[in-house]
């Protein structure tokens, strides 16, 4: 089955329903699925089929949408790009996939041009008029589309619908292919797990160019027959506004938009009415203990914490009822997914012990674009390996913690230390609003303990000295940091992923 040709069943099923109000536009169901059907149409005029890779670099509007179930629609693969990727980075993302279309605007054109011009095969068209004989206009190919067009759902099952690239922060960016089976699972667990329905309303403040934005969340609102409130750009104040007035009952978003709402929630003078939500969802970087509590103590509300990655959509959720929901934890395997720790020799350690998180099912991708080295080293026996460490308890129902990433393990004194537990008590003191913990060079002890810390406003007095002490306190001595580093703030990705990589090469 094909991913698009879910959705543009589910678009016939609403018909007049509200599928999405991005700003001041609204869009019914019905009208969506005209629209990717006009997109559609336009992309087979240009030679767009089966296989094709279209890539698009666009900023957050209801387009984008069109144009991707569009692309997937065609047995094409689409290939969504973060709208502030460089020109070299833009460079390597079209020349690796092979893309043959690529749409964006005049402005992120006139900047990647000379970048981009030579890279064979590529067809370039703009969103409006076309800039030189180098680039197409997209909204005259659109004009000659024709309808009624016949999508033929080309691709399906374990053919590939989405390469999404890793992050790259330890080297070279792998394009994950992500295949239409692939985003079919995850919706189904998500839609089963967390009890959506077509009542529900999303308030979207994600990108769209990332699989939380897209994949987890328009996606899946979609797949549901619910109705999406879209904000272009996330602001704190507006989303509080939104949640109170527009009968939103669910919000996902990252740690980084919590903290920035319960910030601006000191300001709001009136607490807003939130009696028509049902759940706020966090991923895509750790949710602190400190986050999860003070969110609660505010709202009320506690925050069920999932996990995933690009390469296996989402695995794990905190269970749908509040009381089963626990701080630091990321729940139970999704349906049909199996999780399993492992040891370095790829035996199971002992119950609680740290190891690295496998995971098999449905929902993991097929490999990685172009790398089939990379791939062999990343699957054993048909499990694949995440590279995050983690620990299930058995008390719990083999509940399931992460320690961390595998290649941020800090070995000193020959002592294994998990940046994460750090992290969690650093986080915790009072003086304290966000901190990094890194491991670098050291002749005695290999590698030393280092914490890279934002103090809270007022806090500014906070010194080495005081921070190790409170350390201490807390933890064991080979845990300690040994060196303190402080900061305004930490460097993040656009998903408030933290990029301990330019810490490590910061401060090495």
């Amino acid at each position: 089955m094909n991913m698009a040709q879910v959705i543009a069943d589910q678009a016939r099923r609403q018909g007049a329903k509200l599928a999405i109000l991005f700003e001041d536009r609204a869009c019914s169901y019905a009208e969506f699925d005209t629209e990717v059907e006009w997109h559609a149409s336009a992309l087979q005029s240009l030679g767009i089929t089966k296989g094709d890779r279209v890539a698009y670099q666009l900023p957050k509007c209801l387009e984008v949408l069109f144009l991707h179930f569009a692309i997937l629609s065609l047995g094409a693969v689409a290939l969504p790009l973060n709208s502030d990727y460089r020109p070299e980075e833009l460079e390597y993302f079209l020349a690796d996939s092979g893309s043959r279309l690529f749409i964006t605007d005049q402005q992120r054109f006139a900047t990647a041009r000379n970048q981009i011009q030579g890279i064979q095969g590529l067809m370039v068209f703009l969103v409006g008029e076309a800039v030189g004989p180098m680039t197409g206009s997209w909204s005259e190919a659109l004009s000659r589309a024709v309808l009624p067009f016949d999508r033929p759902y080309a691709a399906g099952d374990d053919e590939t619908a989405m390469f999404c690239y890793t992050s790259g922060t330890t080297g070279r960016s792998k394009g994950a292919m992500i295949t239409h089976r692939n985003l079919l699972s995850n919706a189904a667990a998500l839609h089963e797990m967390w009890n959506w329905s077509d009542q529900d309303r999303l308030l979207h403040v994600l990108p769209l160019f990332h699989i939380h934005g897209l994949n987890v969340a328009a996606q899946g609102c979609l797949y549901a027959g619910a109705t999406m409130v879209m904000h272009e750009k996330f602001e704190p104040r507006r989303a509080w506004e939104a949640l109170n007035g527009e009968g939103c009952t669910l919000l996902m978003a990252v740690p980084t938009v919590y903290q920035r709402l319960m910030n601006e929630w000191e300001h709001l003078g009136n607490a807003p009415d939130l009696s028509g939500v049902r759940l706020f969802v966090s991923g895509s970087a750790p949710l602190s203990d400190t986050q999860f509590r003070r969110f609660e103590g505010l709202t009320g509300f506690r925050i069920l914490e999932r996990y995933g990655m690009t390469e296996t959509g989402m695995i794990a959720s905190n269970p749908l009822e509040p009381s089963g929901r626990k701080e630091t934890s990321v729940g139970y395997p999704l349906p049909g997914v199996q999780v399993r720790i492992a040891a370095p020799d790829g035996t199971s350690p002992i119950p609680g012990e740290v190891g690295e998180v496998w995971v098999r099912g449905e929902n993991v991708f097929s490999g990685y674009w172009g790398m089939p080295e990379k791939t062999r080293e990343s699957f054993v026996d048909g499990w694949f390996r995440t590279g995050d460490l983690g620990w299930c308890d058995p008390q719990d129902g083999d509940r399931l913690y992460l320690a961390g990433r595998a290649k941020e393990l800090i070995i000193s004194g020959g002592f294994n230390v998990y940046p994460k537990e750090i992290e969690n008590v650093l986080e915790g003191l009072p003086q304290v609003r966000e901190a990094a913990v890194i491991g670098l060079p050291d002749d005695d002890f290999g590698e030393r303990v280092v914490a890279v810390v934002a103090v809270q406003k007022g806090a500014e007095a906070l010194t080495e000295g005081d921070l190790m002490a409170q350390c201490r306190d807390r933890l064991a001595g080979y845990k300690c940091p040994r060196q303190v580093h402080f900061v305004n703030d930490l460097p993040r990705n656009a998903m408030g992923k933290l990029q301990k990589n330019l810490l490590i090469e910061q401060y090495r």
